[in-house]
């Protein structure tokens, strides 16, 4: 308290002063409709922007539950789609006089479910992908994974009660049904091991008018993934010498330097026609 008292009194006249100054400037802001006019226009412009300073502030420290949000609503729209839908075969009711139910009646196929990534690598020949959703919430071997883009991520290879792991489109090992959307052409997609982002499509026909910036999309042909999501855009051409077909090389839609979010595709089919095609191995 001493020292408070002596450093009024060492700055009584600065203090008296600016204490003054204050007092003149209150009168005529006050007083004056001219001046109250240019000081409320200053200070609102001041408050503005340190609420606005705030408010980014307070949004930066919110980003992951907005993310969140939006994932969940990229989901809920994802099972909306039409194309995840199918109408049933009722050939073999034709016979009915009379059906129970609507014959148009529209059965889901495809279900779409949110997930973290937590891990991914891109520098090695097999690359995998780290979920952070697992067998506790639905997901299971042999799901296809997009990005919330709609562009191809890979497939689930393993699962735990918490986590899934992911074989990336980036691995040798992975081997794609794919079609090129302008003209309707497959072939199958591969990658080499060599540059990330960088795909091989062969297969294609020499007969085929591909051009390069051609989109390269699933052909469908795949209990993982429906018809229709991305996969690469054309970047050069190749005729191969000992076949009558092309090489093609992709650069892929998936950035698969920066991935955050993925959707896993449950296709209610799937689990049957592996079944189906299993017993056919055997009889083989």
């Amino acid at each position: 308290m001493r020292n408070i008292f002596l450093f009024i009194g060492r700055h009584f006249n600065l203090l008296f002063c600016l204490l003054l100054q204050g007092f003149a400037i209150y009168l005529i802001v006050h007083y004056s409709n001219y001046h109250q006019a240019v000081f409320g226009e200053s200070a609102n412009q001041v408050t503005g922007y340190i609420n606005k300073q705030s408010s980014n502030f307070y949004n930066y420290f919110k980003l992951k539950k907005i993310n969140d949000s939006l994932l969940s609503a990229n989901e809920m729209l994802y099972n909306k789609l039409r194309h995840d839908f199918e109408i049933p075969d009722t050939a073999s009711l034709m016979a009915i006089d009379t059906l129970k139910i609507d014959s148009l009646t529209k059965y889901r196929k495809f279900t779409y479910l949110s997930a973290r990534v937590v891990a991914n690598s891109v520098a090695q020949p097999n690359n995998y992908i780290i979920l952070s959703r697992g067998s506790n919430r639905n997901l299971r071997t042999g799901m296809g994974v997009i990005t919330p883009g709609n562009s191809i991520m890979g497939v689930i290879t393993s699962t735990t009660g918490d986590y899934a792991v992911v074989m990336s489109l980036l691995h040798k090992d992975t081997r794609l049904s794919g079609k090129l959307a302008r003209r309707g052409e497959t072939g199958q997609v591969s990658w080499d091991g060599k540059i990330p982002n960088i795909l091989t499509m062969t297969g294609v026909p020499k007969s085929s008018k591909v051009t390069v910036g051609d989109t390269v999309i699933t052909s469908g042909f795949s209990t993982s993934f429906p018809a229709g999501l991305l996969i690469g855009r054309v970047e050069e051409i190749y005729a191969e010498k000992s076949t009558s077909n092309f090489l093609l090389k992709l650069r892929s839609f998936t950035n698969f330097n920066n991935l955050s979010y993925a959707f896993a595709i449950d296709n209610v089919q799937q689990i049957a026609v592996n079944h189906l095609l299993d017993s056919l191995k055997n009889i083989h």
